[in-house]
């Protein structure tokens, strides 16, 4: 019997303004698609709460015992300056700007937004599918929005008819924007003369000459709209109808408006049961701006190198902070606000410790059914990590007084314990023991020496085969060794 079905999970969604209880189309499976990162500069700060929030729920699906299939995309083209139709690619523009490929920023930018969410410990995806991966299946998407009518070619570009899909559908169904008040709030711009009207929006985009990112269609050569490739690859991986669909909430209005649109004009269905939307993060009570310097990356944090903050964070520090606040609230980041975060951290982490040392006792003084099912009720409630946070901290002074001999648990409730305990802080909320982590770091560390110097006895001793095989095998482990005037060093 698995978890699920004892809870009962409310999930706020967008599209109904409520929380509403969930009911996957599949029992026992989720569908999940987040979309990701355009990866034309270092993931932000702001990008990882976000990243973090659909990490926790992905988490606790797979703890209720869901099968779970999480698809994030990469938006490696497509997406446009200022996120209007006019305008030049992001990733084109940084390539042209350092002159290098357009692949080249992707790359780099793609190795750091996974290396910096491998820091914060988030869990990787099932799928990770990208927008030039794909250019196949949206050309076919739009193809058939043409076909049933809601979009027309102009100049070998090809726009989405908004007035004319409004007809049937509600065109502001998630976002709660009126048709009219769009209308009469837009200023025509230069530039915008394919267009039946300045509402609709590009599925494809007739390539320029210099343009280099492009690819041969029905309409000339081209590139992908910023909103095609997630319904192109959303639906390929998850079905034309799935459950949960989230981004942050700056994506709900055009991005995600967009996705229903194009969606029930290719397939007449609605295509997401749950939209979910993960709100901002500011920093001193602003909005985090590069322009306006009042910024940090996530690199900064863990070195300290950065103007804002009085000390270097560890990345477990980091997430913690951000799972003290709801996904849905905004979050103001702040040097006081993680000073404290982080002492809240060291206690969770010194209960985590003292918890091991614990004994049973003969009779249970503490009701750990109870507390237990407070645990469950928070994070059953639209993923409320604060509130499952506060109960680990009443469990911190169970811990406390156990270990004082105030209070006992038997045998069966101690064990029952530690699971739950261990299980809401490592699996549920991704947090890591960082005195651990090092700990273990020392011991690696010891045997690789260990490994290294019988390697250079076995030189010494002109025994080539042993000497290689140790190399090899620590090469199919992911540690190399590098031989130097030094002597032998070794990376991971």
């Amino acid at each position: 019997m698995h978890l699920y079905q004892n809870q009962t999970l409310k999930i706020y969604n967008s599209l109904s303004g409520e929380k509403d209880v969930f009911k996957p189309i599949h029992e026992g499976q989720v569908g999940m698609y987040v979309c990701g990162p355009t990866v034309y500069s270092n993931v932000h700060l702001g990008n990882c709460r976000t990243f973090i929030s659909f990490d926790l729920v992905y988490r606790y699906l797979k703890h209720l015992g869901f099968k779970v299939r999480y698809v994030r995309n990469i938006t490696d083209v497509g997406h446009i300056v200022d996120d209007e139709d006019e305008g030049e690619d992001k990733i084109a523009k940084k390539a042209r700007l350092e002159q290098i490929e357009p692949m080249e920023v992707v790359q780099q930018y793609t190795v750091d937004f996974h290396q910096i969410l491998e820091m914060f410990n988030n869990l990787t995806p099932s799928i990770e599918p990208t927008a030039t991966g794909h250019i196949i299946e949206q050309i076919e998407v739009i193809k058939q929005i043409i076909d049933n009518g809601y979009a027309y070619e102009a100049n070998g570009s090809v726009y989405f008819d908004v007035i004319k899909y409004n007809e049937s559908h509600n065109y502001g169904i998630l976002s709660g924007r009126n048709i009219e008040d769009m209308i009469a709030n837009t200023r025509d711009l230069d530039g915008q003369s394919d267009k039946k009207n300045p509402q609709d929006f590009a599925l494809w985009k007739n390539a320029e000459p210099e343009h280099i990112m492009r690819w041969p269609s029905p309409w000339g050569d081209g590139f992908p709209g910023w909103h095609l490739e997630c319904t192109a690859m959303s639906t390929k991986y998850l079905g034309q109808q799935f459950d949960i669909h989230g981004g942050g909430m700056d994506l709900k209005f055009p991005h995600h408006e967009c996705e229903i649109a194009q969606n029930e004009a290719c397939s007449g269905h609605t295509p997401v049961n749950y939209w979910m939307h993960a709100n901002m993060l500011t920093l001193n009570g602003k909005k985090m701006a590069k322009s306006t310097g009042n910024n940090i990356l996530p690199r900064e944090l863990f070195t300290g190198n950065n103007t804002v903050l009085s000390k270097a964070f560890s990345p477990a520090v980091a997430r913690f902070f951000i799972l003290q606040a709801h996904y849905r609230s905004i979050l103001d980041f702040s040097d006081d606000a993680i000073l404290a975060s982080e002492k809240g951290f060291n206690r969770l982490m010194e209960a985590v410790d003292n918890l091991k040392d614990i004994q049973a006792g003969t009779t249970s003084t503490l009701d750990i059914a109870a507390w237990k099912n407070t645990c469950y009720d928070a994070m059953n409630d639209d993923f409320n990590s604060p509130i499952l946070i506060a109960q680990l901290f009443e469990a911190v002074r169970y811990i406390n007084s156990m270990k004082e001999g105030k209070e006992s648990l038997n045998a069966s409730d101690l064990e029952t314990f530690k699971k739950a305990f261990h299980a809401f802080v490592f699996d549920v909320l991704g947090l890591q023991n960082e005195k651990e982590i090092a700990a273990n770091n020392d011991k690696l560390e010891g045997v690789i020496n260990m490994l290294i110097g019988m390697r250079n006895e076995a030189r010494a001793n002109k025994n080539w085969g042993l000497s290689d095989e140790i190399r090899d095998k620590l090469l199919e482990l992911g540690i190399q060794l590098k031989d130097g005037k030094e002597g032998t060093t070794f990376s991971l």
